[in-house]
């Protein structure tokens, strides 16, 4: 396994986070409080894919939302290409943030049931001020092997499956640096589950992307991942990735 300081002393990290903290305020009056993430370090290089592990409610999805700036960390460093994210002013933030995208578990939060598939694909386009071609469109539905008659369609005339490969496209329209998979697979069958793996992983030797999973499935991890890390009351624990748990 890399070692945290080797990683550090290298001077190509991507992604660091220092002395990461979260907790939320509990209860009816908001009187109680519960610390989620404590003091969470972790690193990413370019083209690296890390895993974070961990129990139901151990904080893996809000150490994800932080990441990508869904979230405000209440305190700790977030550092993106040597910078402090939440140090940088609003727009600033906004801006490099587009290099940090997300995939949930649950693709249809993604996309507005309104829309059609062309509106909702366009979307991260128009907030930039561009307007895509459909040509554009079509072919970011290629890359991750979706037929593009699904431009036409609404989310819900879509397969659990066809909905994960178009959220993926969407994180990746804007070219990013790091992606988040958080739980991506978790609501798919095991064959669908196969194939969206190994379109991540073809997606990853394509464009050099580095990514973050985010599961409980330590096999999952271990099959996709370079370095592993377990979220453990409130802190991540670097660990070792047995491989011989996806043979």
């Amino acid at each position: 396994m890399i070692k945290e300081d080797a990683l550090s002393a290298a001077g190509a990290m991507l992604l660091e986070t220092r002395h990461l903290r979260k907790g939320y305020r509990m209860g009816w009056r908001k009187k109680s409080h519960r610390r989620v993430l404590r003091d969470v370090h972790m690193t990413l290089q370019p083209g690296e894919s890390i895993g974070v592990t961990g129990d139901s409610g151990a904080g893996k999805t809000t150490l994800g939302l932080i990441l990508t700036g869904i979230l405000p960390p209440d305190g700790g460093e977030i550092r993106f290409r040597g910078e402090n994210l939440p140090a940088l002013p609003a727009a600033t933030r906004r801006h490099m943030y587009r290099e940090i995208q997300i995939v949930f578990q649950h693709p249809e939060s993604s996309f507005n049931p309104r829309w059609s598939m062309q509106r909702s694909l366009a979307e991260p386009f128009q907030l930039m001020g561009i307007t895509p071609e459909r040509e554009k469109l079509i072919a970011m539905t290629a890359e991750v092997a979706l037929d593009s008659a699904i431009l036409e369609r609404r989310p819900h005339q879509l397969s659990g499956g066809e909905l994960q490969r178009a959220a993926i496209a969407r994180a990746m329209a804007m070219k990013p640096a790091v992606v988040v998979l958080d739980e991506p697979t978790g609501m798919l069958d095991s064959l669908t589950q196969a194939r969206i793996m190994r379109l991540l992983d073809l997606i990853r030797k394509r464009t050099g992307t580095s990514f973050i999973l985010i599961s409980h499935d330590q096999a999952l991890v271990a099959s996709f991942c370079s370095r592993g890390y377990q979220l453990h009351d409130g802190q991540l624990v670097p660990e070792v990735l047995d491989y011989a748990v996806s043979a």
